[in-house]
Formats: C-alpha cells, structure tokens, sequence
C-alpha cells in the first residue's frame, strides 16, 4: 500500500498553496467584514469583481478543470487530487470555489446526453455556467426518498409542480437539476427523475431567502405549471435516484476535505499561540491542557484525512457505490472541524471570539456543515444500518 500522493498532486498542491497565501490570504479582513454587515440580505461574500480576478488568475496558473475529463477539456486528475485542492483553498476563509463543483460536474458528466452536452455539461465544465442542485423540500430533507414536487406528462410536456427549500446558489444559477417524482407508486426505485431547468424558465421562481448562521445563505424555489420538453430530462425517467446518492456521496467528500483545511489553520494557529504566548511567567506551550487540546486535534485531523483520502482514491478507481463512507467522512469531518475550532477558541481566549482573528467566523461557518447534506444522526444510522444488514467489510 502507497501513502504517498502522486507527484502531480503534490505539485497541484504547492501551487495552490502559493494561490491562497498571496491571492486569498490578503482577503480574509474583507470577508469577515461582508459577512458581518450583510444582515438579511444574500450579497455575496467575495465582491464579483474580485471573484472575477481570482477565477482569471486561477485559470491562469492551471487551477482550471481539475477533476473535468480531458476529452471535455479538463486536466483529469480526479478526486483525490480534487479534495486536495479543496483542502488546500480552505486553509483560508475567502469563500472561493474551482468551478466546475465537483458534485454537480459528477452528475452531469455521468447522465448528459446528445445536446445536453453541449448546453449544459460542456459550458459548466469551462466555468461559464453555474448550476444547483434543487431537492430538499419542507417534508422531505435527510430523507430525498420523500419529496412531493410533482413531475407529469401533459399534451407531450412534463409539467413540474412543487416547491423546494434550502437550495444554495438558487438565485445565482444558469440552471437547476430538480429531482422531481414521476411515479409516485415506485418512490425512490423507479418513480424519482432528475431535470434540467433553465433560469427564467416560465413558472420557475425564487421567491425567498434564508439568512443563515455564517456564509450559508439558500434560498426557496418554486414550480408553477413548469413545462419541460423531454430533452430536459437528465438521464432516464424514473432513474434518477440512484445517481442523485452518487452525487450526494461526492458532496459529503469534498464537505469533510473543507473541514480538514479549516482545521489546519485552527491547528497551525494554535501552535503558534502556546509557543509564543506567555501567562504566569511560562509559554502557555508548558501547560499540559494545551499540549493535549494541540495532540488530539492533530490526531483527529490525520485519522480524518486517511478516511478522505481513501475514499477519494475508490471514486479514481471506479467505485460508484460511496453512500456508506460518504456518511463516514462527513460524520467524522464535521464533528472534528467543530471540537478543533473550538479549542483553538478556548486557546486564544478573549481574542478567540473577535473578529480579529477568523476563528469565531470559522466557527459558525462550520455548525452548519453538521447539518447540510445529512445530519450527522441520518448519516450514523446510515453506517449503523449497513453494518447491520451486510456485517463488517474486508479490513
């Protein structure tokens, strides 16, 4: 068994780091600012100007299509190279993402067919589109297999109905991928179908939004008598289910590769501290309870990082079915951000919870995480329930 990263992802990585200490880093007052003063309103955190320069300069270092396949004009380096970008950016707090997402770029790469290709995956893959995922709704959260949003075939149309909840980036997207229900007696084996929608299709509307604890900000998607042709049908009809938990799989992956970023700069920070900050005559470095909150945060980072890791590597190698260790990894990265963060809070004290330093801001941002994509009880009864049906895998 190899531990090392391949050399072209320890490259990736180094230029990446440079990106984020001269590009991101100098940001990081700006967007605790933002996030502060924005109150109830969904402005974005990196100003689109600024977002517009650090997309151009990404490109132009080769932080483009890391994981889009070559013959779409992407570098291919797959996921766990991916993640290890994903990492690296999120040593830093500036809210900036690689487009394309790797989740959505995921679904689509798998169940874009014909034109498709060229309206939506090709034009994704590039940057030039952005996208969303439209699936919780006011019933049906942890648990997709029970939406209501209503798929039905109409004088040669498939006109949508139904609303959704909590739906990022809902406003700011090119087009959505509803997962909506099309027989509703088969539920989720058959019965659930994923489609594509245009923004400023007629009958679509984003009529509210949601502000949040930290940078999260989603919003509410309505379907008025939405009519689709069936060429926005993405993938089959009734099939829809099966590559959405692919996709959801990818998500908690690259969620738990965020949340071992955020906490190496928690880690980095603290080390930093003890060693240099003095109280009653002795670098707080000699206090036993801080050497134990620095060992066990680098002990949970690093059992945290092989479980990322590992997964990524089985996507690379074509492993499709990720619902169990994509719970793992989300489970064990949420909960390690949140224990991590919170002791680097206690370490620094009064200066902790300013907005000084990013750490109060890590804090709420990271809260969030134990929640969106599954909460960490659904996920734990996802492991617990597979264990108990299959018993132990292979060590």
């Amino acid at each position: 068994m190899d531990f090392e990263l391949p050399e072209s992802t320890r490259m990736v990585r180094e230029t990446v780091a440079r990106f984020v200490s001269k590009e991101l880093m100098p940001h990081e007052a700006l967007i605790i600012r933002r996030e502060a003063e924005r109150g109830f309103s969904d402005d974005s955190l990196i100003p689109s100007e600024l977002d517009a320069r650090l997309q151009g300069r990404a490109r132009e270092i080769g932080l483009w299509g890391i994981d889009v396949p070559e013959k779409f004009g992407g570098q291919d380096m797959g996921m766990l190279t991916k993640c290890v970008v994903v990492e690296e950016l999120k040593h830093c707090i500036v809210p900036f993402v690689l487009p394309p997402e790797s989740p959505n770029l995921f679904m689509l790469n798998e169940l874009c067919r014909g034109d498709q290709i060229d309206r939506y995956l090709l034009p994704y893959s590039r940057g030039e589109k952005k996208s969303c995922l439209a699936l919780t709704e006011p019933a049906a959260g942890a648990d997709a297999a029970a939406i209501k949003t209503k798929a039905e075939r109409k004088n040669g149309k498939w006109v949508l109905n139904g609303s959704k909840i909590w739906i990022s980036n809902a406003r700011r997207a090119d087009f959505m991928i509803v997962m909506a229900v099309t027989d509703a007696s088969k539920g989720s084996r058959g019965g659930i179908t994923a489609f594509l929608v245009d923004k400023g299709t007629p009958g679509l509307s984003v009529p509210t939004s949601f502000p949040m604890i930290g940078e999260y900000h989603p919003y509410e998607v309505v379907f008025d008598n939405v009519e689709l042709d069936d060429a926005q049908v993405l993938g089959e009809v009734g099939h829809g289910f099966a590559p959405l938990s692919k996709r959801l799989g990818v998500r908690r992956l690259e969620i738990a590769a965020r949340c071992l970023g955020l906490a190496t700069r928690c880690l980095q920070m603290m080390i930093e501290q003890a060693n240099t900050r003095v109280t009653f005559g002795a670098p707080l470095a000699d206090r036993q309870t801080i050497q134990w909150w620095i060992a066990d945060s680098y002990q949970e980072l690093e059992m945290v990082r092989m479980m990322v890791y590992r997964l990524a590597w089985k996507l690379d190698q074509g492993d499709t079915d990720v619902r169990k260790d994509g719970s793992l990894v989300k489970v064990q990265g949420t909960e390690m951000i949140g224990r991590v963060v919170d002791r680097a809070i206690q370490l620094f004290g009064g200066m902790g919870v300013s907005k000084e330093l990013p750490l109060e801001y890590i804090s709420r941002m990271v809260r969030v995480l134990r929640i969106v994509e599954g909460p960490s009880e659904v996920h734990r009864w996802v492991i617990a329930r597979d264990l108990l049906r299959n018993g132990l895998p292979p060590a």
